[in-house]
């Protein structure tokens, strides 16, 4: 179980979870690099506003991933369903050609 100190807005707070300690400060390193990024970007100052704009922008790309992602699995389904259709296609033209033989 990991723990990772978050300094922002203000308050101090510890978060735990289940992943190890490496990955929290990923994921907070990350959070503060959007964060920095809107800042300079944006020209804001209001860390409240700034931190719910890095909060739409990190939902924004998880549902932007999570659709490419169903997109793909999409995709792969298709090509499956097809092999198959050409499978039994090519099945019953090979049971009419034996017919006609």
């Amino acid at each position: 179980m990991g723990k990772l100190q978050v300094n922002m807005l203000g308050t101090s707070f510890t978060v735990r979870a289940k992943e190890d300690d490496e990955y929290l400060q990923k994921l907070y390193s990350y959070y503060k690099e959007i964060i920095g990024t809107i800042s300079v970007n944006k020209n804001l100052s209001d860390p409240v506003q700034v931190s719910v704009l890095a909060g739409i922008t990190l939902v924004d790309e998880l549902l932007k991933a999570k659709m490419q992602n169903q997109s793909k699995e999409l995709s792969d389904e298709n090509e499956s369903d097809a092999e198959e259709l050409a499978s039994r296609l090519t099945m019953e033209m090979i049971e009419k050609i034996d017919e006609v033989l």
